[in-house]
């Protein structure tokens, strides 16, 4: 494998599938990581030139681990690593589950980390390596609902901006924040269209435009640190609640 490559978490569906789509575009080998979306990653990766899919459940760290260094060891330019896998699961602030809280620290904040830290241990690309992880406007824009989910990415958050601080030369970590985009848990395609343009713009905010910004990461000249929000100014704004449950209360 002679191409630059990028691991995408996540990448057999919504946003994931967006972002390697885009970069396959752009002339990137893709490799899609998925759990129980097996037949959607292959399908993907059947569309591409250049892609391949590991299969890894993220809920065990050490699984994680390996598959990062067994990518490494055939990957020569591996210039990306994007943490889009995430579990978005429904608590409430008044209404902590300890089963939904455990399983989004692991593998929306715990697994991350150690991915980026084996990534930076064991990947090579001398074009410098970049990490990108994927967070959520909603750590500048906070309501009570789902609230391990939001803890999690807050956990995520905080560990890129610790890892950036160690890793500011050639390579570089970054936060991705996207707002409302895709259509959620029992949502129809109706609600969200409506929910999704409760943000400054009054707009929907595409899948692509996430998947142009973490490309734009991927290649761009940005130092290590920075967040991109892809929200339509969503966490600029003080919603008491997910819009999910705005719209549906009319607010």
């Amino acid at each position: 494998m002679t191409r630059k490559a990028v691991l995408v978490t996540g990448g057999a569906k919504r946003l994931g599938a967006a972002m390697v789509r885009r970069f396959s575009e752009a002339g990137w080998h893709v490799v899609i990581h998925c759990n129980r979306s097996v037949k959607e990653a292959e399908d993907l990766a059947r569309e591409l030139p250049s892609a391949d899919v590991v299969r890894c459940d993220l809920s065990d760290i050490e699984a994680g681990i390996a598959m990062v260094t067994g990518l490494a060891r055939r990957l020569p330019d591996w210039r990306c690593l994007i943490n889009s896998a995430s579990v978005f699961e429904p608590d409430h602030v008044t209404a902590l589950d300890p089963e939904t809280n455990r399983r989004a620290m692991q593998i929306n904040a715990a697994s991350p980390a150690a991915l980026a830290q084996a990534y930076f241990a064991h990947a090579t690309s001398a074009a410098g390596r970049r990490v990108v992880q994927v967070t959520d406007q909603k750590l500048s824009n906070l309501n009570p609902d789902f609230f391990s989910y939001t803890m999690s990415k807050s956990a995520a958050d905080i560990a890129a901006r610790m890892l950036a601080m160690a890793h500011d030369g050639e390579d570089r970590v970054y936060t991705l924040a996207p707002g409302a985009i895709l259509p959620s848990h029992d949502q129809d395609a109706e609600e969200a269209e409506s929910s999704h343009r409760l943000n400054l713009l009054e707009r929907r905010t595409r899948a692509s435009e996430v998947a142009d910004a973490a490309l734009f990461l991927a290649e761009g000249p940005l130092a290590s640190g920075q967040a991109l929000y892809v929200d339509s100014g969503q966490h600029l704004l003080s919603q008491p609640r997910d819009v999910i449950y705005m719209e549906r209360e009319g607010d």
